[in-house]
């Protein structure tokens, strides 16, 4: 990661977070007091093909125990109402502005894979996670509507773990190189720019 696109991403979510509290705040009161505890739902992903971390969201789901795996449609009725709303706006997204703080992730990037996937695909995830992980990136925007309507067919975690392993993890290794071998600071706000559009649009 350069300088400056680290330093684009310490000011920007700086500046969201001083815009945003608000909506931070109603959004956790609304799940404390709709769906209870806990308010956010972490879990390990990469930031390096050897380095993890602990990426948090606001919890879209219902607790349960052993918990793995990407979302399919095996886990689809334990979305919450309000975790529904929040998926499609993205607003379960908003406290990763701290994993963004602390330098784990960046805007712009590939999403960041399971370690499980990682140690499948070894060669492919050192080179896609040359860049640092991403709230958003070419994948978010060009497969992230295919890729659940892919997975929202699955009724197992056997059959969503291989959907996504031969159907998903190619097509977005792929997107991801692409946005590497362009990435700057300028094509970053532009992506950033085309998801919101994306997310409105969904609305």
């Amino acid at each position: 990661m350069t300088g400056r696109k680290r330093l684009f991403d310490i000011v920007f979510a700086l500046v969201l977070a001083a815009l945003l509290w608000p909506v931070f705040a109603i959004v956790a009161l609304l799940i404390l007091f709709r769906d209870g505890a806990p308010i956010f739902y972490t879990s390990e992903r990469m930031k390096t093909a050897d380095t993890g971390f602990q990426l948090i969201k606001f919890r879209t789901m219902t607790v349960a125990q052993n918990d793995s795996g990407v979302s399919g449609g095996d886990k689809s009725t334990r979305v919450t109402r309000i975790g529904r709303f929040l998926r499609k706006t993205r607003l379960d997204e908003l406290p990763q502005l701290w994993n963004i703080l602390r330098g784990d992730m960046s805007f712009v990037g590939p999403r960041p894979p399971l370690r499980a996937y990682v140690e499948r695909f070894p060669d492919l995830y050192a080179d896609v996670l040359k860049n640092r992980p991403g709230v958003t990136g070419l994948a978010s925007l060009y497969f992230h509507a295919h890729e659940e309507r892919l997975l929202s067919k699955c009724v197992s975690f056997e059959q969503t773990d291989d959907v996504y392993a031969r159907r998903c993890v190619p097509r977005k290794a792929c997107l991801d190189l692409i946005y590497q071998r362009h990435a700057t600071v300028c094509f970053d706000v532009k992506i950033l720019a085309m998801t919101c559009a994306a997310v409105l649009q969904r609305r």
